[in-house]
């Protein structure tokens, strides 16, 4: 299951920035962008999120998955349009096929926010995942 990969990346990723941190003991939430177009069912995600985290500095956090829409923009005209799934990637200005995504495949550590008593850490070189 892929969503199982990613949800095991998640952790691996936090439980090393835990590591950097000498007082943490615990992590409350992680949020992380979602994009339309990332192959990526969030339902499937938490409930392998919540799995995988059984028995690590993560049990028990909260995955909070936020949404980004797939965009794509012409080269040639400029035109930027909603993708959709399944993506359509030819300009529906100008019918050309020479096109770039602009967002939606992101899969990123958006924040974590660690145990009681410790203060929310916004990631700050924002991590991507790498593709599982």
């Amino acid at each position: 299951m892929h969503e199982m990969s990613v949800a095991l990346a998640v952790i691996d990723q936090v439980e090393t920035a835990a590591a950097q941190t000498s007082d943490v003991t615990s992590v409350r939430s992680v949020r992380l962008l979602v994009g339309e177009l990332a192959g990526v069912v969030p339902d499937s995600l938490a409930f392998c999120f919540e799995l995988a985290c059984a028995g690590t500095l993560l049990e028990g956090a909260e995955l909070v998955t936020e949404p980004v829409p797939g965009r794509a923009r012409c080269t040639p005209c400029a035109h930027e349009w909603a993708a959709g799934m399944p993506p359509r990637l030819s300009c529906p200005e100008c019918g050309g096929a020479e096109v770039e995504l602009v967002s939606g495949r992101e899969l990123q550590i958006a924040e974590v926010r660690w145990g009681d008593g410790d203060p929310p850490h916004a990631a700050t070189h924002e991590p991507t995942l790498e593709e599982c």
